[in-house]
């Protein structure tokens, strides 16, 4: 399993990483899926305190145990549960952060993130307040890197612009270009970009055509565009799992796709698209197979 830095952080983090929002709940289960991807060299593991309302955090601590410090472990904050209800509000403050860290680190049993994301953000944000927050954690010991999770250009660069942040998560997949008109920029100035999504909610795998088919539309394609540009994606490569993967990777400026897993079979199933060869031309193909979109919102 080949890695990269991230960004300005140091971390090196594996180009596979186990999105682990999609952890079944049961320890056993969630526990083989973790050792799976370990054994297989994946070292960086995403979460959430959002994911289950913080049960996610705690499968991830249950599941690493003594292999804590083998690993990259990264979580996210900002998204504020009611105690009562399901009910979510935003919450970028300071005091917030530096309160929950320590949820977040109880739950996953250990004293310091390796990367700790600002979960969204609106550009109505007191950004200097969060920011500051990051750096005080950075400082005291707690996190080792900051970053961001957001689609949004004007997120993404006031926080490029204004903070230490090491790397951007953002969903990117041959389905959904957008991101590529940032990505020389981003890359520019030294930071990472994290893929999300790279598999299109499975369109992207030997499935593809079965839950297109169910699906319909996704994003900016319709039923029939859809299925038309999965067939020929199939054209270029046997596998298109492995075309999808290796599409996002080929970009220098992303340091990993995080990919999710139900189960050990379905992690092996992305494990073994990496591991699959794709050339130059297939990706080039596969590219002007696809839309090459752009984000239309949240530009100033």
């Amino acid at each position: 399993m080949k890695k990269n830095m991230l960004g300005n952080s140091g971390l090196e983090v594996s180009e596979i990483a186990l999105g682990c929002m999609s952890l079944p709940e049961d320890p056993k289960q969630a526990s083989a899926i973790v050792d799976e991807a370990i054994g297989h060299g994946v070292n960086y593991f995403d979460t959430a305190d959002f994911y289950g309302k913080g049960k996610n955090e705690v499968l991830i601590g249950e599941a690493l145990g003594k292999r804590r410090g083998d690993v990259i472990l990264a979580s996210k904050v900002g998204n504020e549960w009611s105690e009562d209800s399901d009910e979510v509000k935003w919450n970028p403050g300071k005091d917030y952060i530096k309160t929950q860290i320590h949820h977040s680190l109880r739950r996953l049993k250990t004293d310091y993130l390796d990367l700790y994301q600002l979960h969204g953000g609106m550009i109505t944000d007191n950004s200097e307040e969060t920011i500051q927050a990051f750096e005080d954690l950075k400082k005291e010991g707690l996190i080792r890197a900051y970053g961001i999770s957001s689609i949004r250009p004007n997120i993404i660069w006031r926080f490029l612009d204004n903070s230490d942040i090491s790397s951007i998560m953002m969903q990117y997949s041959l389905l959904d270009r957008r991101p590529e008109e940032f990505l020389p920029g981003i890359g520019e100035t030294g930071r990472s970009v994290v893929a999300r999504g790279s598999l299109a909610k499975g369109l992207l795998t030997a499935e593809g055509v079965s839950r297109a088919d169910k699906m319909g539309d996704y994003l900016q394609y319709g039923k029939e565009q859809l299925m038309e540009t999965l067939k020929k994606l199939s054209d270029i490569h046997d596998s298109v799992h492995a075309l999808a993967v290796h599409s996002v990777l080929s970009d220098s400026t992303v340091a990993a796709a995080v990919t999710g897993a139900s189960s050990p079979e379905q992690l092996r199933e992305t494990l073994h698209a990496y591991e699959q060869p794709v050339s130059a031309e297939q990706i080039t193909k596969a590219k002007q197979s696809t839309r090459l979109d752009r984000y239309e919102q949240h530009r100033d």
